[in-house]
């Protein structure tokens, strides 16, 4: 295969993170960002101060404002930006494509906030036929993989081929990458991972202790895997890099926004109140609500969720869902 041609679309803390560690191993990355001015000011600083700061950009990335132009010189297109703008960027895309494209990956997690649909089937209803996608997931914090710290994902997609090839494109020493052909698990596990990060810190923020955030993580993994089974997904991938590796990683380290968006409900700050002082968006707030749809619809039977659900939706105390939760009849752990 010839030399990649790879962009960039997002310039916040995730897509700056990526396309650094890209630059490593190919001799020019373009980033785009809706923000022109704020881009090249990244660009010229070599650092985006405001979303990734303390880590230094190469200076083979190079800015793009021109996004039709970006799109139809590259093999490879990495989109990186909030879930809730995924249908409008593979539509961008598809629209400007060259037959140069090899293929999109995103690095984007969570569902379609208003049908519900995975963003591997937005994909495939925007894209056109022949346009291969993949997913990049995993337990990996921007500020880490920005300043090149050892990092495991995962690369998935329907073609396992077209995964290789993607897993190729960023693997190196210190950034090792994984294959798989279970789309829809990875997706889940980048979906559930964000509303039990919020249950946890939560938990913390109450103060409950690290029995209970253990016994949460534990719970919320076999809410995954019901919810993964019932749709299908190889429930093996929720014990991988984009399951319990990610869960583990988003419940337990405070550089999760998720997280800190429980810490401070369980601290008795408004909704409101946290959302602006964390100033980035929280997926798992609207994934709370995707996934509460989906089981009342499929009928799943999924405890965690439905009280994040409900704190951030129905104005519940979060003291009242943690105790409602412990105050469930007995089971056996197995169902």
């Amino acid at each position: 295969m010839t030399e990649p041609t790879i962009g960039v679309i997002g310039a916040g803390a995730w897509g700056t993170a990526l396309a650094i560690h890209l630059a490593k191993l190919h001799p020019e990355i373009t980033l785009w960002a809706r923000n022109s001015e704020a881009l090249q000011e990244i660009i010229a600083h070599k650092e985006n101060k405001r979303y990734l700061p303390g880590s230094t950009l190469p200076d083979n990335i190079i800015a793009s404002t021109d996004f039709a132009m970006m799109v139809s010189n590259c093999t490879h297109v990495l989109v990186a930006v909030p879930s809730t703008t995924m249908r409008d960027m593979m539509q961008r895309i598809n629209t400007h494509a060259s037959n140069k494209l090899r293929g999109i990956i995103w690095a984007c997690k969570g569902l379609e906030q208003n049908s519900g649909k995975f963003l591997h089937q937005v994909a495939e209803e925007e894209l056109a036929t022949g346009i291969n996608t993949a997913i990049l997931s995993g337990p990996s914090f921007a500020q880490e993989v920005g300043k090149g710290l050892p990092t495991a994902v995962t690369i998935a997609s329907v073609d396992e081929t077209f995964a290789n090839e993607v897993a190729q494109l960023f693997h190196h020493p210190l950034f090792r990458t994984y294959i798989s052909t279970d789309v829809t698990g990875v997706e889940i596990g980048g979906t559930f991972k964000n509303i039990l990060a919020i249950a946890a810190g939560i938990i913390d923020g109450l103060q409950f202790g690290a029995n209970a955030r253990a016994a949460l993580i534990t719970r919320g993994v076999a809410e995954m895997t019901r919810f993964g089974k019932k749709l299908g997904a190889n429930t093996d991938t929720f014990s991988g890099l984009s399951g319990i590796g990610d869960i583990v990683l988003t419940c337990t380290e405070n550089m999760s926004r998720n997280r800190r968006f429980g810490l401070g409900l369980g601290a008795g700050k408004s909704l409101q109140q946290v959302e602006q002082e964390i100033g980035q968006v929280i997926e798992g707030k609207y994934a709370a609500k995707v996934v509460f749809d989906l089981a009342q619809k499929l009928d799943i039977e999924l405890p965690i969720s439905t009280q994040v659900y409900e704190v951030l939706y129905n104005n519940k105390p979060a003291r009242e869902a943690v105790e409602e939760l412990l105050s469930r009849s007995l089971k056996n752990e197995a169902d």
